[in-house]
């Protein structure tokens, strides 16, 4: 189970995007990134192929290491360090801050119902 899915709002730990937050639009399991909305912006030469594709220089979010972010807590709006534990047969994600602690849902809202 990653730590990081779609939908989740992170906050950029290092880099030219330092403190800036976003949320996640993609995750690149097999290269260990993510693509944050709003983050790591790059330009793209793209060139004319079809009348529907925008043509030109066009900017798009590239992707970031995932260990260079970090899940925003929806309860004490921190970014903080999580983890996992069992609660009623289910593997949830926590918030490790020592003061809040509460369970981190999806993106959707549910709380993730298998024991991986």
């Amino acid at each position: 189970m990653a730590k990081v899915r779609k939908g989740d709002t992170v906050q950029v730990i290092t880099g030219k995007y330092k403190q800036k937050r976003g949320t996640v639009k993609r995750v690149l399991p097999e290269s260990n990134k993510v693509i944050v909305e709003g983050v790591n912006i790059v330009k793209r030469h793209i060139k004319a192929r079809s009348q529907i594709r925008q043509t030109g220089i066009v900017e798009v979010e590239a992707p970031l290491q995932v260990s260079n972010v970090m899940l925003v807590c929806p309860r004490c709006n921190e970014a903080v360090r999580i983890g996992f534990r069992e609660e009623n047969n289910e593997k949830v994600r926590f918030c490790k801050n020592s003061a809040c602690g509460a369970t981190i849902p999806d993106a959707t809202g549910w709380v993730r119902h298998t024991a991986d």
